[in-house]
């Protein structure tokens, strides 16, 4: 059975940083792929961040490109989302996924196959 479990998000003053972690169970490291993904209110769900071992792939989405930076450490079963310069507008619930069978390009696409419960970030002006 594959989990995922977000925790970090929180309220946060523009300009500010915060870093999220997903951490995940029963995924093999280099299947496929896993990311970050936001929902703010009224809108759909979208791709912020992914990245696939197998090929080596990283995407962002082009508004947090410079500001967000993904990372993983397999041995904890972890994947960050690092969050610097943080907006008003990237305030949403934020979104661990993943799927063993897309590749970090594919994000923006698709939906995931697995997903976490998620994690509010606020991000006050």
């Amino acid at each position: 059975e594959v989990q995922l479990v977000e925790s970090g998000g929180g309220l946060v003053q523009a300009g500010g940083s915060l870093r999220l972690s997903c951490v995940h169970s029963g995924l093999i490291h280099d299947d496929g792929v896993i990311g970050w993904f936001r929902q703010a209110p009224g809108k759909e769900r979208e791709g912020v961040s992914c990245l696939s071992e197998y090929d080596s792939g990283i995407w962002y989405t082009t508004s947090v490109k410079g500001r967000f930076t993904i990372s993983k450490d397999n041995a904890k079963n972890t994947v960050y989302l690092q969050m610097n310069n943080l907006k008003p507008e990237d305030t949403a619930v934020y979104y661990c996924g993943a799927d063993p069978d897309l590749f970090a390009g594919d994000c923006p696409h698709y939906g995931m196959e697995y997903w976490g419960k998620g994690t509010l970030v606020t991000v006050s002006s």
